[in-house]
């Protein structure tokens, strides 16, 4: 079984910013980093699962021409819609991955520090949707914190592991720390340096 949404719910009622997204220089690097591994510069329609308070939010809508933002604690969506009011391109909403899944599809699906938050079948769950969903040319980006969490199911890499195995997409960046693992795959297998031509 995955995480309730009520132990979201009680982090944010303890803070506005409970995993301290704006405060730590952790946790801005790894933004940088989660922004710099995307293989195109801009996409056309974004899909971020589990956005939080909006601080990864901020720098995708920069990236992208229409952000769907979704976290299951209406707090956290409260808090994103403010973080991202003066972004017209971006819709936040409340809603419960992989149950709740939107119409569409997109270039760009995105799923940070969200995958140990479900078990097993609804990450397969998670997945089937993504592919079901995910463009002809879309990338889907994935960064988990590696070490254990009390009361997830799943590590950041037994996440990333499945995500590898079932996917079946091409994995065209890996960045691995002690901290935390990051990956995108895309179903073009072409690098960033051959769609310019270089190679």
């Amino acid at each position: 079984m995955s995480v309730p949404t009520t132990f979201f719910d009680q982090l944010y009622q303890d803070s506005p910013d409970p995993w301290a997204f704006r405060e730590r220089w952790y946790e801005q690097r790894k933004r940088a980093l989660t922004l710099a591994c995307l293989p195109r510069q801009q996409y056309r329609s974004t899909y971020e699962l589990g956005c939080a308070n909006g601080e990864l939010s901020a720098g995708l809508a920069l990236r992208t021409e229409q952000l769907l933002c979704c976290d299951a604690s209406a707090k956290a969506v409260e808090l994103a819609r403010q973080r991202l009011r003066a972004c017209q391109n971006t819709h936040v909403q409340q809603s419960r991955s992989p149950a709740d899944w939107p119409m569409g599809s997109f270039d760009l699906i995105v799923l940070s520090e969200m995958g140990y938050y479900l078990d097993a079948a609804d990450l397969r769950e998670l997945i089937a949707r993504t592919l079901n969903s995910l463009a002809p040319d879309g990338h889907f980006l994935a960064c988990h914190w590696r070490p254990a969490i009390e009361g997830c199911a799943l590590t950041g890499d037994q996440v990333h592991n499945m995500l590898d195995e079932l996917l079946g997409l091409e994995r065209l960046a890996h960045h691995s720390e002690d901290d935390f693992v990051l990956d995108v795959w895309g179903r073009d297998p072409g690098s960033v340096a051959s769609q310019e031509g270089l190679r």
